[in-house]
């Protein structure tokens, strides 16, 4: 083992049963079902046509996939092409002639210098509209009542191992919340305290009937305040859960192999609900002010979570690793000596004798951009990686991901917000190379430029992260004005006005 695990590689092999899943809502399609009514909207951009030859099924299919771009990008069969152009990197944006993304969002993007095949992000934007599944009474809903609720939904997804994952995440993680969303729509409406519980199944014997429901004081003299922002952050969380299961059961009939980080936001009744599980990243630029609505998940942020389940769980470690971490990889000669050593209870170090065991790769080595969790993975938390095993062994990794998101809320309604008040999205391409300060900087920077109503101002501030991300192509690869390396990583941006008229229209 201490010669086979030398560097942070993803080894991809066919995996066994799938963890036991969920019982699945009759409501909830497949990924291959066709979606719900939704408001109308440009097709998905055709996937490239695939070269002449006859090449065979399954490469068509994924040729098909991966070629696959956000819909409302509205790429023709040549722009798509264009796209996907890892020397030229042209910078992808909504047309200013279709219908502008909800809030006048602006949006960009641009493909990787050459670190994989084809861009493994994906993005969704949506409005979605979620219809109550029942009163909460019990009895069914009255359709003509239309007491629904809509969402706004915006999506950045960051595949890696391949796209697959990312794609389908796009699709679905939305209508994951919407069924989430189901039970609550008459309780989010009501200003009382949320039921402890729900009636059961309706038309259930005795389901109508009001008794049986469990009001908030009926069993304890005390008990914990539910408001109605942590069932909305419950339902979010539940719904990246639901996602990563459909994908545990689909993986190998629709080969959803490799994972996705995702950063997902959620407008409904006021409130702005930031969820993310990766390494992507979301700020709110107000009145110059930076507010972080996110925080990146890499082994060195999780190293005592990754820790403490090794610690309780050794066999997962398959006798190839150990939980401890060491400033670096113990020496066989080192063996008898004291050496500074952290565990999971640990923010401090200290020294232990070093002892056999201890000789193991650990669990979390490497720092910054190169800190990797079994020496493969250096994100813990996102979607997928089913199928994931160390490098030249069985161990599976999926043990140590978590799909669930840390959820943040911002409550619009607590503040004044101007047209230059923005919400910026980036995955991890934008934010290895651009600070903070420097994107609020471009934020001042490039919305002074324009007017306060002009719809455009956001497009043309993502195009402009995106552009200060990548850089400009010279002699040794693309480079910023201060001659450092670009990102050579896919970079994708969403910009989300927070204030000024129509955005919330």
């Amino acid at each position: 083992m201490l010669n086979r695990v030398r560097s942070a590689v993803a080894h991809l092999v066919s995996s066994g049963g799938a963890p036991p899943p969920r019982p699945k809502s009759p409501d909830l399609p497949n990924s291959t079902s066709a979606p719900p009514a939704a408001p109308p909207q440009a097709p998905r951009s055709p996937p490239a046509r695939a070269g002449s030859g006859s090449a065979a099924p399954a490469r068509t299919v994924e040729a098909r996939a991966s070629f696959c771009r956000p819909t409302f990008l509205q790429l023709s069969p040549g722009g798509l092409r264009r796209a996907d152009d890892h020397a030229g990197r042209a910078v992808q944006s909504p047309p200013d002639t279709g219908r502008r993304l909800p809030w006048s969002t602006g949006y960009a993007e641009v493909i990787n210098s050459g670190k994989s095949r084809h861009n493994e992000d994906q993005a969704c934007c949506e409005v979605v509209y979620v219809e109550g599944r029942r009163s909460v009474s019990g009895a069914p809903r009255e359709p003509s009542r239309g007491q629904g609720l809509c969402f706004y939904y915006w999506g950045l997804f960051d595949g890696h191992a391949g796209g697959r994952a990312a794609e389908m995440a796009s699709r679905l993680l939305h209508r994951h919340i919407r069924e989430q969303l189901k039970d609550l729509v008459e309780i989010l409406q009501d200003p009382s305290p949320p039921p402890l519980c729900l009636p059961s199944t309706p038309g259930a014997p005795g389901s109508s009937d009001s008794s049986h429901l469990v009001g908030p004081q009926s069993c304890w003299s005390s008990q914990k305040e539910v408001t109605h922002e942590s069932l909305v952050v419950g339902a979010i969380e539940n719904a990246f859960q639901f996602m990563d299961e459909q994908m545990a059961r689909e993986r190998r009939g629709h080969q959803v192999e490799g994972g996705c980080c995702a950063l997902v936001v959620v407008y409904l009744l006021g409130k702005v609900y930031v969820a993310n599980a990766g390494d992507s990243r979301a700020i709110i630029v107000r009145n110059g002010e930076i507010i972080p609505m996110s925080r990146e998940f890499t082994p060195e942020a999780e190293r005592q979570r990754l820790q403490m389940l090794g610690f309780l769980k050794p066999e997962l470690l398959g006798g190839e690793f150990t939980h401890l971490e060491f400033p670096r990889r113990v020496q066989p000669k080192e063996l008898g000596q004291r050496m500074l050593y952290r565990d999971q209870n640990m923010t401090g170090w200290a020294y232990k004798k070093i002892e056999l065991e201890d000789l193991r790769f650990p669990l979390v080595c490497g720092e910054g951009k190169k800190a990797r969790m079994m020496a493969t993975i250096g994100v813990t938390r996102g979607l997928g990686d089913h199928n994931l095993r160390v490098c030249s062994s069985t161990l599976p990794i999926k043990p140590f991901l978590s799909s669930f998101p840390e959820v943040r809320v911002y409550d619009l309604t607590q503040y004044e917000h101007c047209p230059d008040d923005v919400l910026v999205l980036g995955t991890d391409g934008l934010w290895d190379v651009t600070s903070d300060c420097e994107v609020a900087a471009t934020v001042d920077r490039v919305l002074s430029a324009y007017e306060p109503n002009d719809p455009s101002r956001y497009t043309a501030l993502a195009q402009a992260l995106v552009l200060g991300a990548r850089g400009t192509p010279r002699d040794r690869g693309w480079r910023l004005p201060n001659n450092k390396l670009g990102s050579g990583d896919d970079i994708s941006v969403f910009v989300i006005p927070l204030g000024g008229p129509g955005s919330y229209s």
